[in-house]
């Protein structure tokens, strides 16, 4: 919990995948936050948060379904999706908050 917390304080956009291993969606997001990586390199960080893991962080943000994207900047959610989301929109969003 704490290095989340570290991680997703930082100036630079961390975008988090909330996931699950029984998601069949969040399978199909995992290449495109490759290729958004890929894009983006070291302007923004790309975290995966596996839900039934860390329970208390998906409650914290009101988690409830898979795959959640929400993008973090300082700490602070600059914004949300639920649903699997094409690389363009994400490096969009994540090229807001460079």
């Amino acid at each position: 919990m704490n290095e989340f917390d570290d991680i997703i304080k930082s100036a630079k956009p961390t975008l988090v995948d909330f996931f699950a291993t029984w998601c069949g969606p969040c399978r199909v997001q995992g290449p495109i936050l490759d290729q958004v990586k890929n894009t983006v390199g070291d302007n923004a960080t790309i975290i995966k948060v596996d839900i039934d893991r860390n329970s208390e962080v998906a409650e914290r943000y009101r988690v409830q379904s898979v795959p959640t994207l929400i993008v973090f900047k300082n700490g602070e959610p600059v914004w949300r999706a639920v649903g699997v989301q094409q690389a363009d929109v994400l490096v969009d969003k994540l090229k807001e908050h460079f």
